[in-house]
């Protein structure tokens, strides 16, 4: 169906009046009528409509419409308005032509005449594009109406047309109408849908359309007319052809236009489609060109147009699609230009950066220091917001600004640490570049890209271009990338494409603080002097901090003090860490400090601050982001802080789901091994988990990790021998545990060690074991100790010594007070209590109000009742020191009692109720 075959929608009243004009023409009866709107409201559609109604009635019909072309051409729509009387075609249309006195009015004496025989309509699109003769020689015709079976309908955009006014204000006896068109309504447009598709639209379709097209019927009728063309239906599924469709319209309408404006105008156009919410009316003139400003009537040209609307005091671009097309229309050359210039004008005028960076990113280098400026505060605003790739754009751009050496490769370190989040190995290139940069003034950005590079686990790539950089590497600079290829070891197996000559070994004590934290590692992790690796850790943590101070090195520091049994430093360390690589927006390495911190807090029996700490880590750097040789640890430590939380069905999900060991081997694969067989041997699963165990231990081996500190695979593979019957194995692996750890001195690695040998013991198991509660009580590792308490309890159960083992599970559930009820510990707390009944109280009743204590109130008392301080209660619970001070008080309250000491002696003296908490 044809768009002009069509009734017109929102548009009925006028054409009610047209149709009366056409039939009082027919009666010999004169009238003018103009028809005003918006480009693309119907105007010329309904002047088409009255001229094909009143051909069909008989009368004569002569039809011009004025062009941005010809408004300069004299008598350009008087020409197209007699052609069809200058039946010789030389006589009127040469007169027209002539270079006689506007005067004269050529033809129309002749039109007049004929028109008294012959009732003519005439019609003229746009009048507001009339060249001034043609103006003139309308308003003569009008003046001579009276008495003259002659109608006049005239189409104007925007408002009524001043000089058409003008002309048609005082006609006296001839009446004027002025009809002016509105956009159409979701109803005129549902409407429209049902003729033009055959059926009604569904509701979002309607909505779709309207929103797209503004009401604008030229674009609503093309538009569906294509779709139906297309045999598709006005259902919500087709709304994207429907706007791909509006799109397409919408551009050809505007090149249309464009084709037929002046150059002063388009270069406006142009303005308005890069900034044209962001400058001033004057501004934009001042972007367009000199010529812009001096143009008379452009203003009104412009809104013309149908493209623009009013904003303010200014104007805007209609849509989206006239911004796109208007820019498409331009030269990649002009358009870059455009920017650039706009981008100055904006920072001049104090334009918000968001908005100059937007600019910026589509222009060509200023070649200004702002620009840059500009670029990186929009970056870190973008960064704290959440939003990465606007942020890597922002660095990128600024990445084409000429700028001296040293300053390009900072920023492209900076480039580099926050693209991992979306192209890790680009990151990887980028860091490997500046690392084979050569020059002295490079040196600080040498070390500083190794460094973030390796910490995410890239090694080998880097390890080469840090090989290449030795050589030439002098004083600080050599040994802290000697520190950082040695520390990359943990993530390569071998090193047969590698040269090692050029890697000087370090000194037993190096004074550089990156060496010393490398250092600090390779002794702890080989069991080897305990008090020298806690002062080369230390001094690695201290000696050197700010941005100046290298990543991995620290890392390794902190984790070594894990292994010293220093955990609350190295968590201060550890939270320093994190704070600054949050400021630095290095993600991969703020990931990585998360994840470590995760496994202090486990080792401490922290579960829900270690829960909170591998979900932070996996939100600064998603899963899929990690290094392939760093994301094992991850997985490793999600997977464990699910089992002893009590969620297994989480625990063996993600064990399922986790990288496959194959063929790797870096260290953090061990550390997954180790937490699969967790999994294994809390299924039973048996051999599966012994393998797994022994497997994790010879990658540790391989790489020289020999401290049992750093995972007691030894001693849970020879709990799964035992559990299989190989009695043999199950004590050489306790023995040679046992051996180490005595060797390297740490509480909790040799209280570990003889929970391992009491758990496989076949003689004095609960010797052994006692020597482990003895051992570990009073040391960080927690989870080992209550590990202890428990095997020893079930012992003396064994042993039938029930009073014993009463006292040691009042003892782990104050432990669990800290746990939540589903945790592993939680579990085996109460399966013991079911075993050995309440303990025996000597008379002593609970406490009458102990009941109406809240349940965190409940968790603070009993943890203050057993002697602990205010800040290691905040701790264990996650809270803040004021919250136990208020949970506290509250409890004082309402147990009526006076403080601590009291709250002491009513715990103590009542059995059982850190069973009753638990």
């Amino acid at each position: 169906m044809q768009f002009n075959a069509l009734p017109f929608p929102g548009h009925e009243r006028e054409q009610a009046a047209l149709a009366e004009v056409v039939t009082d023409l027919g009666k010999g009866l004169p009238a003018v009528v103009t028809i005003a709107g918006r480009p693309g409201f119907g105007q010329c559609a309904l002047l088409g409509w009255a001229a094909r109604l009143a051909a069909d009635r008989g009368l004569r019909v002569l039809r011009a419409e004025a062009t941005l072309g010809e408004s300069g051409l004299r008598y350009g729509a008087v020409d197209q308005l007699l052609a069809p009387l200058d039946e010789s075609g030389h006589g009127i249309r040469r007169a027209l032509a002539g270079p006689g006195p506007d005067g004269r009015l050529p033809g129309l004496a002749e039109l007049l005449r004929t028109a008294r025989d012959r009732p003519t309509l005439v019609t003229v699109a746009d009048v507001g594009r009339l060249d001034p003769a043609s103006l003139r020689w309308c308003g003569a015709l009008i003046r001579r109406l009276p008495g003259i079976p002659l109608a006049v309908l005239a189409s104007s955009t925007g408002g009524p047309h001043p000089g058409w006014s003008h002309i048609t204000s005082a006609l006296g006896p001839v009446p004027v109408t002025q009809l002016t068109l509105s956009a159409l309504t979701d109803r005129d447009i549902a409407t429209v849908v049902a003729l033009i598709c055959g059926e009604p639209g569904e509701e979002t379709f309607i909505a779709a359309a309207a929103e797209a097209t503004a009401g604008d019927s030229a674009v609503v009728h093309e538009a569906l007319r294509r779709f139906a063309e297309r045999g598709h239906r006005p259902l919500a599924a087709r709304v994207p052809e429907l706007r791909a469709l509006i799109a397409s319209v919408t551009g050809e309408h505007t090149t249309r236009v464009l084709s037929g404006l002046p150059e002063s105008a388009v270069a406006v156009l142009r303005a308005l489609a890069v900034c044209g919410e962001l400058l001033d009316l004057p501004l934009l003139y001042t972007l367009a060109g000199p010529r812009a400003a001096r143009e008379p009537g452009l203003r009104a040209t412009l809104e013309a147009t149908g493209l623009t609307v009013a904003s303010g005091t200014g104007l805007r671009l209609r849509n989206a699609d006239v911004r796109a097309r208007v820019l498409e229309e331009m030269s990649a050359a002009e358009r870059a230009d455009l920017f650039t210039r706009a981008a100055e004008l904006a920072h001049r005028a104090a334009v918000p950066d968001e908005d100059i960076t937007r600019l910026l990113l589509s222009a060509r280098p200023a070649g200004e220091p702002w620009a840059v400026h500009t670029l990186r505060r929009t970056c870190a605003a973008a960064l704290r917001a959440g939003r990465s790739a606007e942020a890597i754009a922002c660095l990128t751009r600024a990445l084409e600004e000429p700028m001296e050496p040293g300053s390009r490769a900072r920023l492209g370190l900076e480039l580099a640490a926050i693209e991992v989040l979306t192209a890790p190995e680009a990151a990887n290139r980028r860091l490997e570049e500046i690392i084979r940069t050569e020059g002295d003034h490079f040196a600080r950005a040498r070390t500083r890209a190794a460094d973030l590079g390796l910490t995410r686990g890239g090694a080998e790539g880097l390890r080469r271009a840090v090989l290449s950089a030795l050589p030439a590497a002098r004083d600080a600079e050599r040994d802290e990338l000697t520190a950082l290829f040695w520390l990359s070891e943990e993530v390569r197996e071998d090193d047969t494409g590698l040269t090692l000559a050029d890697v000087p070994p370090m000194p037993d004590r190096p004074p550089c603080p990156a060496q010393a934290g490398a250092r600090a590692w390779q002794l702890g992790r080989r069991a080897e002097n305990l008090p020298l690796t806690r002062e080369l850790a230390r001094h690695a943590l201290t000696g050197q901090e700010g941005d100046g101070a290298l990543i991995l090195p620290r890392l390794a520091a902190a984790r070594a003090l894990f292994l010293t049994d220093d955990v609350e430093e190295a968590e201060t360390r550890l939270d320093v860490l994190h704070t600054e690589l949050r400021r630095r927006h290095a993600r991969a390495a703020s990931a990585l400090a998360l994840a470590i911190r995760g496994e202090l807090h486990l080792r401490r029996g922290l579960l829900d601050m270690a829960e909170r700490d591998v979900a932070a880590a996996e939100r600064a750097l998603p899963h899929a982001r990690w290094h392939p040789d760093t994301v094992p640890y991850l997985s490793a430590v999600q997977i464990v802080v699910s089992l002893e939380s009590g969620r297994s069905d989480r625990a063996r999900a993600l064990a399922a789901t986790a990288p496959p060991t194959g063929e790797r081997q870096g260290t953090a694969w061990a550390y997954l091994l180790f937490a699969q067989g967790m999994v294994d041997l809390s299924d039973g699963r048996v051999s599966d988990a012994r393998e797994r165990f022994l497997s994790a231990g010879r990658r540790l081996l391989r790489r020289g990790h020999l401290n049992p500190a750093l995972m007691p695979w030894r001693s849970m593979a020879a709990q799964a021998c035992h559990a299989a019957g190989d009695y043999e194995e199950a004590g050489r692996l306790t023995r040679e545990e046992l051996a180490l750890a005595r060797r390297w001195g740490a509480p909790s690695a040799l209280g570990w060690a003889q929970l391992g040998a009491g758990r496989v013991a076949r003689e004095q198991r609960a010797d052994r074991l006692r020597d482990a509660v003895r051992t570990l009580r009073g040391t960080p590792a927690l989870l080992a100790f209550a590990g202890a308490l428990t095997e020893l309890a079930r012992a003396e159960l064994d042993a039938g010594d029930r009073c014993a083992a009463s006292a040691l599970v009042t003892e782990l559930a104050t432990l669990t007070t800290i746990h939540r009820p589903s945790s592993r510990l939680a579990e085996r707390v109460r399966t013991l209590t079911g075993k050995v009944g309440r303990p025996a109280a000597s008379g002593a009743v609970p406490h009458p109000a102990w009941a109406t204590l809240t349940e965190a109130e409940r968790r603070t008392a009993t943890l203050a009742g057993h002697g602990r301080g205010n800040r290691e209660i905040a701790e264990l619970l996650s809270v803040t020191i004021r919250t136990v001070e208020l949970r506290l008080t509250g409890a004082y309250r309402k147990l009526r009692i006076r403080g601590r000491a009291e709250l002491r002696t009513l715990i103590r003296a009542t059995e059982g109720y850190g069973t009753d908490v638990a």
